[in-house]
């Protein structure tokens, strides 16, 4: 086994010089993009945020780290790229997070251990948890300084693959596996809702209730708003339709086919099939009939998409209350749903919200938030400083390769912290303008005299 506590590591020479490696470089980091985020985190109030929903139950006397510290540390590392708890044993001592988490870097200084942070995931409970669900909500109304005319909610679901006997665990017939199956919702981009549930519900369990709660809080905000849900089959419940009939709220949401819609649509369906065979192309011909489920409690529209191509007829329902034409409501509306599949992706895959590996369901509920806190934090650093530039549409790992991944060397003054950036930096354009963007938007011009 290699010794790395000697002195050198001398590797193969290039030409007449020899090629040696120490480990004397100093306090160095590979996360000076923990900056940028330290600013994100200090315009949204959102570490304090969370910290205030939170109670803490230790004394307060010998507590070594506070539960904010805590927070910070460990938002701020999911979001650079570090998915596991024992990953903090060495970033304990890590400058750029030292910072990012509101400690001074100095030597001897050590963030929280895995022991301290597991022991914070596991004393959450349902009450802190409803309030750590209240502040995704609260930064997505601070996200809009001026009240939007139309909000359109996305609502889906998602698989979360289960480690071992866990609670909540069961097995879920459609994704094969024993899983979670957590409620997502997003407006856009922003990330409003994120709700663990065990999978042997119905996709739409908790829907019309999780719905209750944002309109009423997002009609406090902004009472002339409209609200649109939109959401596939799996959320076409007639006591959903309903409730959003009588409140005022907008549905586009998918309707999964049968017999009796398809012998109703057969005109349409027909029509496209003989218009393929005539010439050969594609064809999508599109209407709207009404239409009642045995279930429901009275008709409703149904936007039909007649499709006939080379693999034969894919017709396609959504029921809508939602006037307009049935073309532009479907491809326009319904179809730019798929776009929030790519930010769950995002978050599960980006920031790890499947890493959901607790016995104890409240903490993995818990371990959820912390992945959604750390999505609103790069959200609004692609919102506040990235609006524009070639990463506005970046995703995280992207964001994460080529502005937060930057080495650097950290020198503590008696006056400074002075981060010195690597000088082949490949992306210190881009880091520049985003920190001009934070720093113009967030400090108030300092008056000299």
């Amino acid at each position: 086994m290699t010794d790395c506590n000697r002195e050198t590591l001398p590797f193969s020479r290039i030409g007449p010089k020899g090629v040696v490696a120490d480990f004397q470089g100093g306090r160095l980091t590979t996360d000076a993009g923990a900056l940028l985020l330290r600013e994100v985190g200090d315009r949204l109030g959102l570490f304090d945020a969370l910290d205030h929903a939170i109670p803490d139950p230790r004394w307060l006397p010998i507590v070594l780290h506070d539960q904010k510290t805590l927070l910070a540390q460990r938002i701020t590392a999911i979001a650079l790229g570090y998915e596991d708890l024992n990953d903090h044993q060495t970033l304990r001592s890590d400058p750029a997070l030292q910072l990012a988490a509101g400690i001074l870097p100095e030597e001897g200084v050590l963030l929280a251990s895995p022991p301290t942070l597991c022991r914070l995931e596991n004393r959450i409970d349902r009450q802190a948890l409803i309030r750590i669900a209240e502040v995704l909500v609260d930064q997505f109304l601070a996200a809009h300084p001026e009240p939007p005319e139309h909000l359109m909610l996305d609502f889906d679901a998602t698989d979360d693959p289960t480690h071992g006997g866990q609670e909540g665990r069961f097995f879920h017939g459609y994704y094969d596996h024993y899983c979670f199956l957590p409620l997502y919702v997003f407006c856009g981009d922003e990330l409003l809702v994120a709700y663990l549930r065990p999978s042997n519900i119905d996709a739409s369990e908790h829907t019309r209730a999780v719905l209750k709660l944002l309109v009423r809080r997002l009609r406090a905000a902004w009472p002339g708003v409209r609200i649109t849900i939109r959401g596939d089959s799996g959320f076409c419940r007639w006591r959903l339709m309903r409730w959003c009939d009588s409140h005022g709220i907008g549905y586009v949401l998918g309707l999964a086919k049968n017999a009796v819609l398809q012998r109703e649509a057969r005109d349409g369906i027909e029509r496209a099939e003989r218009q393929f065979l005539r010439t050969g192309q594609p064809q999508r011909l599109f209407g709207s009939l009404s239409y009642a489920a045995a279930s429901w409690d009275r008709l409703r529209r149904v936007i039909v998409k007649a499709e006939h191509n080379a693999q034969g007829a894919n017709p396609r329902f959504v029921v809508t209350n939602v006037p307009g034409d049935p073309q532009e409501i479907y491809e326009d509306v319904y179809c730019q749903r798929g776009e929030m599949e790519n930010r769950i992706k995002e978050q599960q895959l980006g920031l790890f919200a499947g890493r959901t590996s607790c016995h104890r369901f409240l903490a993995n509920q818990f371990r959820l938030l912390l992945s959604s806190a750390a999505y609103v934090l790069m959200q609004a650093l692609r919102r506040e400083a990235l609006a524009g530039t070639e990463l506005a549409r970046a995703q995280v790992g992207t964001i994460r390769l080529k502005l937060l991944k930057v080495a650097a060397r950290v020198v503590v003054t008696a006056r400074r912290v002075v981060f010195h950036l690597a000088s082949s930096y490949p992306y210190r354009s881009g880091f520049c303008e985003a920190f001009e963007r934070l720093m113009g938007r967030m400090v108030p011009a300092v008056e000299t005299g």
